[in-house]
């Protein structure tokens, strides 16, 4: 297990030197000031009455879901927020949805909170991507990390009646006509539009024949693959786990390492096809807390992954845990952040 640095100075940073802000990020910053004031407002309250009768983080934590509600991070917030009350760590967790650009959003607002150690925000890869993506004026370099703690994978589904099986399949019918092809997943730029890329580059396809109809998640992306619209779909495998198993769709391959506990589908890896890739997910702490504040919330994330309920959050969701603090969570994530970079270039964003 990983442990907090003694420092919360040293970031991971999306240029070489963050330097003096800029003009238009010192616009952006004060516009989210001033908006993430109502948008947290009621949950906040609530914590602020909590803390003056409990006067610690566990009395008055408030969590943001950068994203609407019933999506990934909604839920692994949630998730969270119901094994910490269960187990003790914090009773009183509140939730609050701040949606919008792949998690920018919230994180523009999030880092407007200096100092606000009782409230801390999801990220993961879709906010990575987001960041590159949308050319956000804000990055991980505003904020305080925490810890990774769990990832999932994205499964491969197409049509039952689709003349391939496997992802080998898939790829020799996708190199025969390169741009007849109509891919779904999730939004422009995420982990699955990214999946979509590392499958092309297997292929040998050019980013720039690759045709991506984003949708809003995994149940979007099904109604377009039995209505004929599309004819390959990349998303997580809990959003569509059902579908798979009623036999609505087929599953062709996993992102994951391996094969994943009760799941009857073959990982990529072991289809020869060398594509691993997990959609991680952590959490964030406010910019300027304190090294004591910032072990505290460790330790509560900790506590939390540790606990029955969590564990119990990981099984029904097909979650990997994947807990990471410290300088190996900073390391990781510049590595993701030059991966996912890389990747949007071959899709042309």
């Amino acid at each position: 297990m990983g442990s907090p640095p003694t420092s919360s100075s040293t970031q991971p940073h999306r240029s070489a030197s963050p330097g003096r802000p800029s003009a238009g990020k010192k616009i952006a910053l004060a516009i989210y000031a001033v908006v993430a004031i109502i948008s947290i407002g009621a949950a906040t309250i609530f914590s602020f009455t909590s803390a003056s009768q409990a006067g610690d983080l566990r009395a008055r934590l408030t969590m943001i879901a950068p994203a609407g509600a019933g999506g990934g991070w909604d839920s692994f917030v949630r998730e969270q927020q119901q094994a910490m009350r269960l187990a003790g760590v914090s009773r009183n967790a509140q939730v609050v949805n701040i949606p919008g650009a792949g998690g920018t959003i919230g994180l523009g607002r999030f880092s407007t909170m200096h100092g606000e150690a009782s409230t801390i925000i999801a990220t993961g890869s879709a906010m990575v991507g987001g960041i590159e993506l949308n050319n956000s004026p804000v990055g991980f370099d505003d904020v305080t990390l925490l810890a990774r703690m769990a990832e999932d994978y994205d499964v491969v589904i197409a049509p039952v009646d689709a003349p391939y099986d496997d992802v080998p399949g898939l790829l020799e019918a996708w190199q025969e006509d390169p741009g007849g092809f109509r891919w779904t997943g999730g939004s422009a730029g995420s982990m699955d539009h990214q999946v979509v890329a590392r499958l092309a580059q297997e292929a040998g396809i050019e980013g720039t024949d690759i045709t991506y109809i984003p949708k809003s998640g995994g149940g979007e992306a099904i109604q377009t693959l039995l209505s004929g619209t599309t004819d390959v779909a990349a998303t997580g495998y809990n959003e569509v786990s059902d579908q798979i198993e009623a036999g609505r769709v087929k599953a062709l391959g996993l992102t994951s390492p391996e094969p994943l506990n009760g799941v009857d589908i073959e990982p990529m890896s072991e289809q020869g096809v060398d594509i691993v890739m997990g959609n991680w997910r952590g959490m964030l702490g406010a910019p300027g807390i304190t090294d004591e504040e910032k072990a505290e919330l460790i330790a509560m994330l900790e506590e939390t992954r540790d606990s029955a309920e969590w564990q119990d959050a990981l099984k029904r969701n097909s979650w990997v845990d994947a807990w990471m603090t410290g300088e190996e969570f900073e390391d990781f994530l510049v590595e993701d952040q030059k991966n996912t970079a890389e990747l949007l270039e071959v899709l042309g964003l």
